[in-house]
């Protein structure tokens, strides 16, 4: 039986190698931060000072890591696998990384008299647990083949998807659709919630409903529970949109529900909640909800209490503001340049798509101005198109459409303002 070299024993890499030793294959194993063989070691794996150890005597390396960073690290690094890789290695990179740095790779290990195969997996935690993990094998068909038998030790099936970097890419796609789904379930499981609708009831319709999905079956319940243990961490689900938004950029491929997902986990790194699961998602919504998804209905009250926050009461009563900011207006000219000047203004309102400013200064009917928070804010500047032009108490007050600002920027525009409402 052919020897093993397993790199990586994170989530995924851990039970994946275990399943290999229950097979009976003579498993070494490595691992960038200590601690992580031990129960391995006592399922009998070897234990390997560094990649180069365990590639050095394998008839097969399999590697398993986090990001592009790390298997860089593992196969160039000082102590790494192309340094001590021997003729007729099978090296099986099983990360999810870039579709470049897997022909790169390739390309070394080729180098090396080598074959590598790209089979990052489908299934998160419990699949690698229970051995039922999807490979997307890129590579040379013959060799995908010849190690078919060893790959379905540790999943139910394995998906030839073309040459080397076909595998990457295969699952940069695979995972923009559960990125994706992701976002939409625990979206669909806030706007329920807001409105009063019991979770539980509500997940069972979406999964006997048109809206069932695989994200559905493993997070709904998670949602519901507040359950956070990693089953696949929000941080990776984020770098792998990173990577599938880096990829359609260079095929050209225009992807706005791909970069409406990846702001959104985006939010939930900048929370800190990188390191839990991808339904920690639900933690972002339920602050924009202000409850939890999963707390059961309230029941029907005769009359509202007044204790409000300043934001509630300004929600329902529409409190003016007088914020202070700065605008810049740009004026073209006959010649085709234009002339441009600052001017004082005041921030009045804040809608759902755009705000509302004041200021003694006359604008018109669809012109672009820029505008200027206060230094404090930390707000970047915002343009802003007049789309409504009143009169009162001797100035203008302009309704002005918010042009192209991303959803983390308008979350920022939000929080100042209700840090403004006393």
């Amino acid at each position: 039986m052919k020897s093993i070299g397993f790199i990586g024993l994170g989530v995924m890499g851990e039970p994946m190698a275990a399943n290999l030793l229950r097979k009976g294959y003579p498993v070494t194993v490595f691992n960038r931060s200590a601690g992580k063989d031990e129960q391995l070691l006592k399922q009998g794996a070897d234990a390997a000072a560094s990649p180069a150890a365990a590639a050095r005597t394998a008839d097969i390396v399999i590697t398993m890591v986090s990001n592009d960073s790390a298997v860089e690290e593992i196969y160039y690094g000082a102590g790494g696998i192309i340094e001590a890789l021997r003729p007729g290695t099978t090296v099986i990179d099983s990360s999810t990384v870039s579709p470049d740095l897997s022909k790169r790779i390739a390309a070394s290990v080729n180098e090396k008299f080598s074959d590598f195969i790209d089979a990052p997996v489908t299934g998160s935690k419990p699949a690698a647990i229970d051995g039922s993990l999807l490979f997307m094998a890129g590579g040379d068909e013959h060799v995908v083949d010849a190690h078919r038998e060893l790959l379905l030790t540790m999943g139910r099936d394995v998906v030839y998807v073309g040459a080397n970097g076909s595998g990457a890419t295969a699952k940069l796609a695979h995972n923009t659709i559960v990125g994706i789904n992701a976002a939409g379930l625990i979206e669909g499981m806030a706007i329920a919630a807001k409105s009063g609708l019991d979770a539980n009831a509500f997940l069972r319709i979406v999964q006997s409903g048109g809206a069932a999905s695989k994200q559905a079956d493993l997070k709904g319940r998670k949602i519901i529970d507040r359950d956070y243990g990693v089953q696949f961490s929000l941080g990776l689900m984020l770098k792998d949109l990173r990577l599938s938004s880096v990829l359609t950029d260079g095929i050209g491929v225009s992807t706005p529900m791909l970069e409406a997902a990846k702001s959104l986990f985006q939010i939930g790194q900048a929370a800190g909640l990188g390191e839990s699961d991808v339904a920690a998602l639900a933690q972002v919504y339920e602050s924009w909800i202000g409850k939890q998804i999963g707390e059961p209905p309230a029941p029907p009250v005769a009359a509202k209490s007044d204790e409000t926050t300043g934001a509630d009461r300004r929600k329902k009563t529409r409190l003016p503001l007088s914020v202070p900011i700065m605008m810049s207006i740009y004026q073209w000219q006959e010649a085709g340049g234009f002339s441009g000047q600052s001017v004082e203004g005041t921030l009045l309102d804040l809608s759902e798509d755009g705000i509302q400013v004041g200021s003694p200064f006359p604008l018109e009917q669809d012109m672009f101005v820029v505008i200027h928070f206060q230094k404090e804010s930390e707000l970047p500047p915002m343009t802003a198109k007049v789309i409504r032009i009143e009169r009162k108490n001797g100035q203008f007050q302009y309704g002005c459409l918010l042009a192209g600002l991303p959803l983390f920027q308008r979350l920022q525009l939000k929080q100042y303002i209700e840090g403004h409402v006393e």
